[in-house]
């Protein structure tokens, strides 16, 4: 396998505050079995927690890497050859391009929790994607990383 000329892997991880909130959401099961006695409440505390958890660490196990001559973006892996120039997207701009300036066609990897974002054209006219759009919390690493693996292809 052909690594590109920059290579870039980026994971999506949840903010520490979803593990607060995952530690929340077990006692409040705690706290709805409480009638059922000690050993219930208990059960449901690690029960819950445990449940919050393991949602919040596969919803930021997402990556974004560059690779081989391609973008791997969660389930997309597009080859470098068929993407235009990378655009990077300060927050504001990203808040645009997620509400109304989104087309419904293009391929969205959105977490809420960061702000800013790339967003790639789709050059291949086969492809009836217009563009790429990804939460990034380096959009210039990644955008460096996608020039130096399209000059490398």
């Amino acid at each position: 396998m052909q690594l590109s000329a920059a290579p870039y892997e980026e994971r999506l991880t949840a903010p520490r505050s979803w593990w607060l909130i995952s530690l929340l959401v077990g006692v409040s099961m705690a706290l709805i079995v409480l009638p059922f006695g000690t050993l219930p409440m208990l059960g449901g505390l690690a029960g819950g927690t445990a449940v919050a958890a393991v949602v919040a660490s596969s919803y930021g196990s997402v990556r974004i890497r560059v690779v081989g001559g391609h973008l791997i973006a969660g389930e997309a892996k597009i080859p470098v050859t068929a993407l235009g120039e990378p655009e990077i997207l300060d927050a504001e701009e990203a808040r645009a391009w997620r509400t109304y300036k989104a087309d419904p066609r293009a391929f969205m990897l959105l977490r809420a929790y960061i702000p800013r974002a790339l967003r790639v054209e789709i050059t291949d006219p086969e492809d009836p994607t217009p563009y790429v759009f990804l939460s990034t919390r380096e959009p210039a690493r990644l955008a460096e990383a996608l020039r130096a693996a399209k000059t490398a292809a």
